[in-house]
């Protein structure tokens, strides 16, 4: 199944998206207002031409417009400069223009009002230009009494395009700049604003490499649903296994007693001759407390190596094995080379390392002559005997269920399965060879810590 985008790379993707298009639309915004006010101040100027004609417009005694005086605008006189006016009435709109007009006149639309207001459309223009017209009727007195006057003032609007033109063009780099720091900051507001994650994550891997038992630090207020969820779940698997673990020792002194009993009966019924029943049942509490102890072992090793409650000591709980083994009859009259140093600790539960380490080292406490080596290198621990080694071809067996080379000696030969199974639980890589010379030597190799 593919991953998904992590949610800085969307937070990203969302930024690389929004913030181009908000100051896109934010430049035309701007650009538009910014025609806007030109347009105003356009009009606003017509405006005062519109009325700087009107009152210098005549009539003569015939009742004739006579021509106003010129404006001084030189656009007014230059041929198509930009901006034009036109006089007339109802008969004649076009009885006065500009020079700027040249051989063309205003054309205005037939349907606007005669309130004497002042009125804005658009028009064609010389050289296929835009312009923007305004149109204001007054009413001017006569010898026939009062006659109406159409003042027309244009203007184009290319001034108009090139400076909002102008105007974009100026602002764009402010605004890519604007983009780039509102990018950055959005980046900045992600890795910041996610941070607590990485602390999250952080405190989770402490917990599984059980550096510690429960999630703590200073996350946000919005992280204490998931820091007490998680916390919760922990206690809980905690007790689970403590609560496991107590009944697996409960049910050994259970059972240990009856089998107890059983072999006093084999023993009671050998003094009184009736030794074939007494092996038989020697056997079976033989074969009993075998599989009662392996069961034991099986059911006190974790379910995966996630759940063990901290790292173990090498050093420490080599030490404890080795003191113990020593006080028995065969460990007392054996050499012990303890080569560990002060190892890192290993990622194993304590109690799982004490069971590995306890049935390898009885298990060359039980093959050896005179001698039993332990050392620790490189993130690998060695138990070794000087005993008479094992056939190679049955290497592979010894770490079968119940499987015993030597049926003399005392054992239940689930050792070396119970160490297999651990490795396995673990990930661990279990190696068993002879030794040079004669022995055996079983080697188990770890993730160390540190």
């Amino acid at each position: 199944m593919k991953r998904p985008l992590s949610i800085r790379v969307r937070f990203l993707l969302v930024s690389l998206v929004a913030v181009p298009s908000a100051l896109a639309l934010a430049a035309l915004f701007m650009t538009s207002m910014f025609s806007a006010s030109l347009e105003r101040r356009l009009e606003e100027e017509l405006k005062g031409h519109i009325n700087t004609i009107a009152g210098s417009i005549r009539l003569g005694a015939d009742g004739r417009i006579e021509h106003p005086f010129s404006l001084t605008d030189r656009r007014f006189v230059q041929a198509y400069g930009g901006l034009y006016w036109q006089i007339g009435d109802a008969t004649t709109p076009a009885m006065f223009r500009s020079e700027s007009l040249w051989d063309t006149s205003l054309s205005s639309p037939e349907d606007l009002p005669d309130d004497g207001a002042v009125h804005r459309y658009e028009a064609e223009g010389p050289n296929d230009t835009r312009l923007i017209v305004l149109e204001r009727q007054i009413m001017v007195s006569a010898p026939a009494g009062l006659k109406p006057v159409q003042i027309s003032v244009a203007s184009d609007t290319k001034a108009l395009d090139e400076a909002s033109r102008g105007f974009a063009l100026d602002i764009l780099p402010y605004l890519a700049g604007l983009a780039a720091f509102l990018i950055g900051a959005s980046l900045v507001q992600v890795f910041y604003g996610l941070k607590p994650l990485a602390d999250l994550t952080k405190g989770l891997d402490r917990i599984r490499e059980r550096h510690s038992g429960r999630l703590e630090g200073a996350l946000p207020v919005e992280f204490a649903p998931v820091e007490q969820a998680v916390n919760r779940l922990l206690e809980s698997q905690a007790q689970s296994l403590a609560k496991a673990r107590a009944r697996a020792g409960d049910l050994a002194h259970g059972l240990k007693t009856p089998l107890t009993v059983l072999s006093n009966d084999a023993l009671t019924l050998r003094e009184r001759g009736q030794d074939e029943i007494a092996d038989e049942i020697e056997q079976l509490v033989r074969l009993m407390r075998g599989h009662v102890e392996h069961e034991l072992a099986r059911s006190r090793i974790v379910a995966n190596a996630d759940m063990r409650q901290a790292d173990a000591d090498m050093e420490k709980i080599v030490g404890q094995v080795v003191k113990t083994l020593q006080r028995t009859p065969k460990g007392e009259t054996l050499a012990w080379t303890v080569e560990i140093g002060a190892p890192p600790n290993v990622p194993l539960d304590a109690h799982d390392l004490r069971e590995l380490i306890g049935n390898l080292t009885e298990n060359a406490v039980k093959w050896a002559t005179g001698e039993v080596c332990i050392g620790w290198k490189h993130g690998r621990v060695v138990v070794a005997d000087d005993g008479p080694g094992v056939d190679p071809e049955k290497i592979r067996s010894m770490t079968e269920r119940g499987v015993r080379l030597d049926s003399q000696t005392p054992g239940t030969g689930f050792g070396l399965s119970i160490v297999k199974e651990i490795c396995e639980v673990y990930g661990l890589t279990l190696s068993i060879e002879n030794r040079q010379g004669s022995g055996l030597m079983v080697s188990v190799v770890f993730e160390v810590v540190g």
